[in-house]
């Protein structure tokens, strides 16, 4: 003697069956472009903050992690000096160097050099040096990735 909270037996009212419209919007393909999308802006993102063109040399080192404070020195084929998208005058490195303030540990921030393949090594050696003279010991060597597969 069980009773059915219907009371029709399956069916509604009107004869039909008891589906109803989706009212409900599928957020599935909105999510999917929107992880596309990040995928995109994590993949050039890095690509953006290099504003000086420069061949730089390959390796198969792993790549290096972002930090807040940093400065980017760049020296083209022809030798000029970068600091920042800035380009310097011969000798002006040391007095750029010598403004940039320490940060609230103390420490000055980490140097990211990029320099063109082409570059003897006393040219960036030279760079190397001033960066040492002016107290930075962090310094990053920027290179590209490189496509040989390791074997």
């Amino acid at each position: 003697m069980a009773m059915g909270l219907s009371g029709g037996g399956g069916r509604n009212r009107r004869g039909r069956g008891t589906r109803a419209p989706m009212a409900d919007i599928n957020v599935t393909p909105l999510v999917d472009v929107m992880l596309v999308l990040l995928i995109i802006f994590m993949v050039t993102a890095p690509l953006l903050k290099a504003a000086v063109p420069i061949e730089l040399p390959d390796s198969r080192a792993k790549a290096m992690s972002e930090e807040a404070a940093q400065i980017t020195l760049s020296i083209k084929r022809d030798g000029v000096i970068y600091f920042e998208e800035e380009a310097l005058a011969p000798g002006e490195l040391a007095d750029r160097l010598a403004a940039v303030t320490p940060g609230p540990d103390g420490k000055k921030p980490l140097v990211t050099l990029r320099a063109d393949k082409a570059l003897d090594y006393g040219t960036v050696m030279g760079v190397m040096g001033e960066l040492n003279h002016a107290g930075f010991t962090s310094i990053s060597l920027v290179t590209g990735v490189s496509s040989r597969s390791g074997g």
